[in-house]
């Protein structure tokens, strides 16, 4: 049963490149099946990950099909201050928690709130918004507590 779901997964990720016009290779199809398969993953992790499937893979790659990921539409970011950012499958809008410790990202299903009153009036307001709920990650909590 495994190997049906990955083959069907597979096969979505390379439908997913060819929708936005990118040409299927190894790496990419790698790199996308390693973002599809969920999570936050910083460039590093990203690479390592690839890597150990492909065999060989230079950051340097990772950061290049990225950034084809982002212009497409295929990949989000998620910049963690002082920290990297991490890279995620694009997906339903979401929002996001991050852990003020160990710089752990999670997704978070919340409503953005409207702006209050008439302060933006004035602005075209059509880039979006963001929330981002900052505190301690689970795993941070319970190492501080022993």
């Amino acid at each position: 049963m495994a190997v049906v779901e990955e083959s069907t997964g597979r096969e979505a990720v390379i439908q997913r490149l060819r929708d936005v016009g990118l040409r299927v290779t190894g790496p990419r199809l790698e790199v996308l099946q390693v973002l599809a398969a969920g999570g936050h993953m910083d460039v590093e992790s990203i690479t390592a990950t690839a890597r150990e499937r492909l065999g060989t893979l230079t950051s340097q790659a990772v950061y290049e099909m990225l950034r084809h990921f982002l212009e497409t539409g295929l990949a989000a970011k998620f910049d963690r201050p002082g920290l990297p950012a991490v890279f995620e499958i694009s997906g339903p809008p979401h929002q996001h928690a991050l852990c003020v410790r160990c710089g752990r990202v999670e997704n978070v299903e919340a409503e953005v709130p409207e702006p209050a009153g008439d302060t933006l009036d004035a602005w075209r307001m059509n880039a979006g918004a963001e929330v981002v709920f900052k505190g301690i990650c689970p795993d941070c909590a319970h190492a501080s507590r022993d």
